[in-house]
């Protein structure tokens, strides 16, 4: 039954997501908390993890998700669901690709899907940070401030700051992730 439910949850995940993975995180943070699988604290944790191992962030999460709930069947149970539906639709798009991208209304809905899914990865950034930082996690909770983490997060932002300022480009962001982990290992060990 756990491996159905896997597969149908990011089934659905992998279905209505746009944007990769990081657009989907918001999603999958609602699913596994809804589903009551992992904590939201361990789920930070996860979503930190997928995003420094190599490979897209959504099927990092399934793996590592699915694993945690159902070991390794798990882990390709949910793997499978949420890269099923972008495979087909990649299947279909390759066949009439040059038939389709001259339309105006594929240019409308492609231009209307990139500001959601910038509002959907801000929105979840603001929430991981305040649920890190300041240990807010719902409405009513008190706030206590992370000093760590926000020590982290302010060189982090310093770092990716000088850099544009100085090279006129971003700062590789697999860089910034080596950085701060090295800074969680040296501020939290």
């Amino acid at each position: 039954m756990i491996y159905l439910k896997l597969f149908l949850t990011f089934l659905k995940i992998g279905a209505v997501s746009f944007g990769g993975g990081y657009g989907m995180i918001s999603l999958i943070r609602e699913e596994v908390l809804a589903a009551g699988w992992l904590p939201e604290k361990e789920l930070v944790d996860f979503i930190a993890v997928s995003e420094s191992t190599p490979g897209p962030v959504a099927v990092n999460m399934a793996t590592f998700i699915g694993s945690s709930q159902a070991g390794m069947t798990g882990a390709l149970t949910a793997t499978a669901g949420v890269v099923l539906p972008s495979f087909i639709i990649i299947l279909l798009i390759a066949a009439l690709v040059k038939k389709i991208a001259e339309y105006a209304g594929v240019k409308a809905v492609l231009g209307a899907v990139t500001p959601a899914v910038t509002g959907l990865i801000t929105a979840t950034a603001a929430i991981l940070f305040l649920s890190c930082v300041t240990g807010l996690r719902t409405v009513g909770d008190r706030a206590t401030c992370d000093w760590k983490a926000l020590i982290i997060t302010a060189i982090i932002l310093l770092v990716a700051a000088v850099y544009r300022k100085i090279r006129k480009k971003s700062f590789p962001p697999a860089l910034l992730l080596l950085i701060s982990g090295g800074l969680g290992i040296a501020l939290y060990l």
